[in-house]
């Protein structure tokens, strides 16, 4: 996955600390030689010696995690001595401790990184007073570098969490959409087979059939004519035909409703799928009346598509799934109660968040049969989710 856009941000706040640690001993090292002392030589060694050790610290990040954090540690410890070392030998060597302040909250955390950030302030006063005269900027100056230092390390490690945050949200959300394309692929590869297997039963299926019964009408008719024959193999091979249509059906048909029809197969799902979700669903389906394939797919689809919402958002404990018919009007519900929803806010608005792509889909699917759907909802008292379709319509 690309990274956010906040990756260049990090990227240029590490390679100013490195620059600014970089120069700041740079500085040191040139000040001991264009004013040579009795202590150039050793203040020129140690700097060399504080460079490679922080150079050091590259490698690091690329060790095991198991062992990173210990090196990280000791890799911090002995850059923190080389720095007093060259502090007691140089004061210029003070500025240096501004660098080593986001060292010391990134790899020890906000309470002890702070705590050592007092402590090396602290002793840069001191070494400050003590190796020439105590002022008011060796005082102020440690004291504000130090605050702006805890500010940006804060900041910085905000920033960062919040990076982190977005980052783990972006890859949920790419993987919901994947997810969700899968099972709109599937959604749409399952209608198109009950499309299918309809088609195949009003047409081909019924016309074989007819055939077969015509053929065997003229055979009982006069069974002794002359090419008796022939209308008897046309009659079995219209037959054998039959057969394989059907067989075409059952293997076009979804197989949990081939099996249980649309009842069983919520029934089914109630008691394995989603009563492992924590969730106790009650099935008032009855199979009694005989529902169009494709219609019994798109319920169970809907069915389906509701149940996931309740339990991936409503918090809800129990659901009853209901399905009446009247006539020709089918009344199709899925009530929870879970947390609900703000019943003066717009579906449309509903149906724009992030998390409702279901609830659009659903809404698709029932106006593709020329139906309606209807939410009824409020905080505290779950959800109805009311299918109303016209049987006549979308057989």
């Amino acid at each position: 996955m690309a990274h956010l856009a906040v990756t260049p941000v990090f990227a240029g706040l590490r390679t100013g600390l490195h620059v600014l640690f970089l120069a700041l001993t740079a500085l040191v090292i040139t000040r001991a030689v264009i004013a040579p002392t009795d202590s150039s030589a050793a203040i020129v060694t140690v700097s060399i010696a504080l460079s490679v050790t922080y150079g050091l610290g590259a490698f690091i990040r690329r060790c095991a995690p198991a062992h990173r954090r210990l090196l990280a540690l000791s890799w911090l410890g002995a850059l923190t001595v080389e720095w007093l070392m060259l502090l007691w030998l140089s004061p210029e060597a003070a500025y240096l401790v501004f660098p080593l302040f986001f060292l010391f909250l990134h790899l020890l955390g906000r309470r002890w990184g702070s705590a050592a950030i007092v402590t090396s302030t602290i002793v840069v006063i001191c070494a400050l007073g003590l190796q020439g005269e105590w002022t008011v900027g060796g005082v102020v100056g440690p004291l504000v570098g130090a605050g702006v230092a805890l500010l940006i390390g804060l900041g910085y490690q905000a920033l960062a969490r919040e990076a982190e945050k977005r980052e783990a949200l972006m890859t949920e959300l790419l993987d919901t959409r994947g997810q969700l394309a899968a099972t709109e692929h599937e959604s749409g590869v399952l209608a198109e087979r009950a499309r299918l297997a309809r088609e195949i039963h009003d047409t081909l299926a019924q016309g074989l059939s007819s055939i077969q019964m015509l053929l065997h009408a003229a055979e009982r008719a006069d069974p002794d004519r002359q090419g008796i024959e022939y209308i008897q193999l046309a009659r079995e091979t219209a037959a054998a035909n039959l057969v394989e249509a059907r067989r075409f059906i059952r293997e076009l048909t979804p197989p949990q409703l081939d099996a249980h029809g649309l009842g069983g197969a919520l029934n089914r799902l109630a008691r394995t799928q989603w009563a492992t979700e924590g969730l106790t669903v009650n099935v008032e389906v009855s199979d009694v009346v005989a529902l169009p394939m494709h219609l019994q797919t798109a319920l169970l689809r809907i069915a389906q598509g509701a149940i996931a919402n309740v339990i991936q958002h409503a918090h809800a404990t129990a659901a009853t799934i209901t399905l009446t018919v009247e006539q020709q009007e089918l009344r199709f519900t899925v009530v929870d109660n879970g947390s609900g929803f703000d019943p003066l806010m717009p579906l449309k608005n509903v149906m724009g968040k992030s998390d409702s792509f279901g609830l659009q889909a659903t809404q698709e699917r029932v106006e593709q049969l020329g139906g309606t759907l209807t939410i009824d909802a409020a905080p505290g008292r779950g959800t109805t989710l009311t299918v109303n379709l016209c049987i006549g319509e979308t057989a």
